[in-house]
Order: C-alpha cells, then sequence, then structure tokens
C-alpha cells in the first residue's frame, strides 16, 4: 500500500472511531469522512461499507490486545503485574466500543481466534500469579476473565479509574492484620 493510501486508511479509522464513540455504530459514512478530512469516495475505496470499516476497527483492538498479552505473558514480572500491565494497557483501548460493533457484526473466525488466544494468554498470567502468590487463589480463572472484561470493555475505562484501581486491589492476596493493627487502621476511617 502506497504511503499516502495508509494514510488516508489510518486517518479514516481514527475518525470512525471517534465518530462511533461520539455517535453509536450506526454513524454514517458521509459523516466518518468529513470527520476525516477526506471524500467520501476515497473511504469507500478503503472500506466498502460501514461493517467493513467497523469489522477492521475491532480487529485492530483485539489484535493490539493480543500483542500486549503475548508480551505480558512472556514477561518474567510477577502474575498480578502482567496482569495489571494488560488491564492498564487495554483500558486505553476501544474496547467496549469494540464489544458495541461486533455484536452488529456476523460471526468472524478471526475474531474468535483472537479472543481465545487473548483469553488463553490471560488465563496462564492469572494461573502464574496464583502460583507465584500474586494473585487471589480464591478466585477462579474464568469469574477473574469475566471481571477483567466488565473493566476494560465499559466505556470511559481508564488505567487509574476507580473501577480499575477496585479490580486490580481485589485481586491481591488478602493478608490478615496483626491483632493490633486492624483497630489502628479503622480508627483513620470515618463513616459518612
Amino acid at each position: 500500500m502506497r504511503a499516502d493510501a495508509r494514510r488516508n486508511r489510518e486517518r479514516i479509522v481514527a475518525a470512525a472511531l471517534d465518530r462511533f464513540a461520539a455517535c453509536g455504530p450506526d454513524v454514517g459514512m458521509d459523516d466518518i469522512a468529513r470527520a476525516a478530512g477526506l471524500g467520501v469516495g476515497t473511504l469507500y475505496r478503503h472500506f466498502s461499507d460501514r461493517q467493513a470499516l467497523a469489522a477492521e476497527i475491532a480487529a485492530d483492538a483485539l489484535v493490539e490486545l493480543v500483542a500486549v498479552t503475548r508480551a505480558a505473558s512472556a514477561s518474567g514480572a510477577t502474575g498480578w503485574e502482567s496482569f495489571r500491565d494488560v488491564t492498564q494497557h487495554s483500558t486505553g483501548l476501544p474496547l467496549a466500543l469494540v464489544k458495541t460493533l461486533s455484536a452488529q457484526l456476523p460471526p468472524s473466525d478471526r475474531f474468535e481466534a483472537l479472543r481465545a488466544e487473548s483469553n488463553g494468554l490471560l488465563a496462564e498470567i492469572v494461573a502464574r500469579g496464583q502460583r507465584d502468590g500474586s494473585i487471589r487463589a480464591d478466585l477462579a480463572t474464568p469469574d477473574i476473565l469475566d471481571l477483567f472484561s466488565v473493566v476494560v470493555c465499559r466505556a470511559g475505562a481508564q488505567p487509574g479509574d476507580s473501577v480499575t484501581t477496585v479490580m486490580l486491589d481485589g485481586l491481591r492476596p488478602r493478608h490478615s492484620p496483626e491483632p493490633g493493627q486492624q483497630h489502628t487502621a479503622a480508627a483513620g476511617r470515618h463513616l459518612v
């Protein structure tokens, strides 16, 4: 692909992400072309219809999720550190939009393979964390993966937002406080 064609395609995808997020999955192709600063003919040369454009956006996000999860899985970090890194990166991906768009797309072997690979790699990270003691062992892996999906596939997800932070904190192993520590810790709290 020529450099100018690649740049146009990138502009279209970026504009589509923005317009889908702002207007929902039924945004018009004319609106996307206008937002990209391109003619509608250029848009249609790259994508035959809105469904093809949505499929491209979904595939790009899933490919990036797999790459990040694969890298974290291969790292020498603890399971929790790897899980945290994948979670924080994933909140920056348009996964809420992908979830909405993919619900309207026909079943795809490629999407299913990417989902299965990312889930498998994430399950390996969780298992490693449970073995090394950095992730709670009293939670089942499918439950942790479901929780991960809910957290990263919601609108407005951010690496340091309260929902993401609570999930990550909740996956850390529980340690019983020393007898005198519980009272001291609780004494500083205020109930409203």
